[in-house]
């Protein structure tokens, strides 16, 4: 599976998807566009290809913009982390901000 998408394929990313996309990309640095990522694409590893550190910064962008943090020793953090799309969905449910 791609992290990224093309017009035939393209999955549309919500608002709120697109949003948490342009900010990981910007904090991460990814030389990839926000709207080419694909919700459903892992985060780890494959996929986007983001390792250990990458989980990191996100966490923080996470605190920063939405109001609450993610912590290292969540047992959800594989389903948390799995997509962009599992992402959103847990910020959109426990956000401050």
């Amino acid at each position: 599976m791609s992290a990224y998408t093309t017009q035939q394929d393209a999955i549309a990313l919500t608002d709120q998807e697109l949003e948490l996309a342009r900010q990981i990309v910007t904090a991460l640095n990814l030389e990839v566009q926000p709207e080419e990522i694909d919700p459903e694409a892992p985060l780890y590893g494959e996929g986007l290809g983001l390792d250990s550190i990458d989980m990191l910064e996100i966490a923080l962008v996470v605190s920063r913009n939405y109001g609450f943090q993610l912590r290292s020793d969540d047992d959800n953090n594989a389903m948390i982390f799995r997509s962009l799309r599992s992402l959103n969905l847990h910020i959109q449910a426990h956000r401050t901000k």
